[in-house]
């Protein structure tokens, strides 16, 4: 990724209204939103055909949820760092999350700044 440039996101939230907060949240700071879904199965076919540098992906969705659409993400799109968000954020539900996969997990209600503040720190990390 170029020094400057921001990664492309698909977000993904089973509740349109948050889909559009986020949005608004990544257009604030000039990251490029690819497209949205409403759930897992929709996402991974995203993933696999747009390859987005990062995906904001709810755990509880219809039809798939967030961690099982997560390691078929990880299968299709490998280049492709997931984060995780969730109003559930408890202990078990992170661990399991990173430990399938995810760069990071951010807690519902959503803050812009904690929002923003957490995708910077997902792409700085090294290794």
């Amino acid at each position: 990724m170029e020094k400057n440039r921001k990664p492309s996101v698909l977000v993904v939230d089973d509740d349109h209204m948050m889909r559009e907060m986020l949005k608004l949240i990544l257009h604030s700071d000039d990251y490029q939103v690819l497209g949205e879904a409403a759930n897992g199965k929709t996402a991974i076919a995203l993933c696999a055909s747009l390859k987005p540098g990062l995906v904001l992906l709810d755990i509880n969705m219809p039809e798939m949820d967030g961690l099982q659409a997560l390691e078929e993400i990880c299968k299709v799109s490998p280049a492709t760092k997931v984060m995780m968000v969730s109003a559930e954020a408890t202990m078990d539900k992170v661990k399991e999350s990173i430990g399938k996969g995810a760069a990071g997990f951010i807690v519902k209600p959503l803050n812009a700044a904690s929002v923003l503040g957490k995708i910077e720190n997902c792409f700085n990390k090294r290794g």
